[in-house]
């Protein structure tokens, strides 16, 4: 038995009652939903800037309305201190994912990315000071890495930040290493590499690339790609994140200090790799799809060149292991958005989609 089947038995046997922060955005629903499946009492908390009232629903809807029972939601901004303690109240463990993401938005504007991602941290950290919060695990990012041209990222070496958003980013690790030191506030940051997977949002002009690229074929659109496509990125499937969020909360072994790990499936893909592969799998559905060629734009400013995770450490501290690679992350956020958008899984998903590095 793995160490996340263990755990999930454990709180299975002995449940716990969690704060999840932004709970109606893309990780957020997803560990509101995994948590609720282990039979845990979920405390959540948005305020529907970049989450979706729908994403609630629709894990509702997979227990039968029957889910309600063991959660109670706050609509609620996390820059109101006031609004920070009493989500803590009576918690044990705080899952903070909620955030203004993505590098463009930072870019156009740093102050409302500051005011959520830097503000609205230290609130979380002040209200799990004060209420006794036995774990606080939060959402760290990848773009703390910024210019250092190694590879793969290794968690102790970092260069400098490329936007305003990896700025906030870095600032988190540091209040919540301060948390650590200081108070005693046990404090883990998990640096995401490019989740994908259930939930994410497709629309807007933030939006990540791959259920972009996923709903815009379903409908048989163009795809736009930001500079020549030989861009590489550690795509994870959203299951590696929600193991790691559950096995930093019930590690065994109390670190002295305040830690940061890398979650992610450890390989590389470049965007041009990733379009060949989602393009022929939606062919399979929609055949006219084969035929699309991706449109080139400029790159943006504050992207990195090149990206992959080192998960040794994770691996180490945790026993974390991917549970996804890409191709099996692929073909399960194809199939559900496939059954979103038309309401039947593709037709040949009796002999599975066929996808492959290319």
């Amino acid at each position: 038995m793995s160490p996340y089947q263990k755990m999930k038995s454990e709180l299975r046997r002995s449940p716990r009652t969690w704060l999840v922060t932004g709970v109606a955005g893309f990780v957020g629903s997803n560990l509101l939903e995994l948590l609720l499946h282990l039979g845990q009492t979920v405390v959540g908390l948005d305020n529907f800037v970049t989450g979706h009232r729908e994403n609630l629903e629709d894990v509702m809807e997979s227990f039968g309305g029957m889910g309600g029972r063991s959660f109670r939601f706050i609509e609620g901004d996390i820059c109101d201190l006031g609004t920070c303690l009493e989500a803590c109240k009576g918690v044990d463990y705080v899952l903070h994912q909620a955030a203004l993401g993505s590098v463009p938005r930072s870019l156009i504007d740093p102050a409302a990315t500051n005011r959520s991602n830097v503000d609205g941290f230290l609130n979380m950290l002040i209200a799990a000071r004060e209420t006794g919060v036995k774990r606080f695990v939060y959402a760290a990012s990848s773009s703390t890495y910024g210019d250092h041209p190694g590879l793969p990222k290794v968690e102790d070496k970092i260069g400098r930040p490329l936007s305003p958003y990896a700025v906030t980013k870095l600032v988190n690790e540091l209040y919540a290493d301060v948390f650590k030191r200081a108070y005693g506030l046990r404090t883990i940051g998990l640096r995401y590499f490019n989740l994908f997977g259930r939930r994410q949002d497709p629309n807007g002009a933030y939006a990540a690339v791959i259920p972009t690229w996923i709903v815009n074929l379903l409908k048989g659109e163009p795809c736009s790609i930001n500079g020549d496509g030989e861009t590489s990125r550690d795509f994870s499937y959203i299951d590696n994140a929600l193991q790691a969020n559950l096995l930093a909360v019930l590690r065994t072994a109390d670190a002295d200090e305040h830690q940061v790990y890398n979650v992610a499936s450890g390989g590389r893909t470049t965007l041009n790799q990733l379009y060949r592969m989602i393009r022929d799998s939606v062919a399979d559905y929609l055949p006219v799809s084969a035929h699309l060629e991706p449109i080139h734009r400029p790159s943006r400013p504050g992207d990195v060149s090149h990206s992959q995770a080192d998960i040794s450490k994770i691996q180490r501290d945790f026993g974390y292991e991917p549970l996804h690679s890409l191709e099996d992350g692929l073909r399960e956020t194809l199939r559900w958005y496939v059954e979103k958008l038309h309401g039947t899984a593709p037709v040949d998903a009796r002999a599975e989609v066929s996808i492959k590095v290319v």
